[in-house]
């Protein structure tokens, strides 16, 4: 099933109206998992331009997402990352999950529009360290991160979606990992679970080979009364 993913927007002059959030259960009638408690419309990864630059930029350096794609010049970032990795690369998957996460956002958030002059852009890892980002950049840096760690593609998502409390729009990773969804996001240190963000309405996630659409479901909602 094909379908064209909205764009996030990052900012706005006025507070936008809060987008309906999914109130049906956390998984379906097989024990799958409804991210953010919603219905998820799968197809293949063809037509999100920016994620597919990224995509084919980062499988040049195959398994070695970061350590062979990393900048040598400035400071050094490429060291930094081998460091960092060898003192994570032994330790629990979750441990990895939180550790990834808080490095990651000990960067600065950075606009597109100061760093690219575009409204909307995403950033290779690469171009992430140098010049850091916003939302979905630092969801992308870890993605790969925890690539180059042995995660699979298929356990995760970058996922684009609506924060209701902000009324922005807004990206987190998603991990799939012990029958639980476990969002990392540059709002926090904390890797919590999904069930936990009520206020996140998800639009669009994606992943090196497919994408998903994601419909808001009513909980408990009634049968339609039949016609006297």
């Amino acid at each position: 099933m094909l379908f064209k993913p909205p764009p996030i927007k990052k900012s706005a002059p006025k507070p936008r109206k809060r987008v309906a959030a999914s109130k049906g259960p956390l998984k379906d009638t097989k024990g799958n998992i409804r991210l953010f408690r919603t219905i998820e419309l799968k197809g293949k990864n063809k037509t999100l331009a920016r994620w597919k630059r990224i995509v084919d930029k980062m499988a040049v350096h195959k398994q070695l997402y970061l350590s062979n794609s990393l900048p040598t010049s400035g400071k050094n970032q490429q060291k930094r990352w081998k460091q960092f990795k060898s003192t994570v690369v032994s330790k629990s998957r979750m441990q990895q999950l939180r550790k990834v996460n808080t490095y990651f956002n000990n960067w600065p958030y950075r606009l597109d529009k100061e760093n690219w002059g575009k409204q909307e852009y995403w950033a290779s890892p690469p171009e992430f360290v140098k010049k850091s980002g916003d939302c979905e950049d630092y969801a992308i840096a870890k993605y790969y991160a925890l690539r180059e760690l042995g995660l699979s593609a298929s356990s995760m998502r970058i996922v684009a979606l609506m924060d209701n409390i902000r009324r922005l729009g807004h990206a987190v990773l998603v991990v799939y990992l012990n029958g639980d969804a476990w969002v990392l996001d540059n709002q926090t240190k904390l890797v919590l679970s999904h069930s936990k963000f009520s206020h996140y309405v998800p639009q669009f996630s994606v992943n090196e080979t497919n994408r998903w659409a994601h419909i808001p479901v009513k909980k408990n909602q009634p049968a339609s009364k039949p016609k006297k």
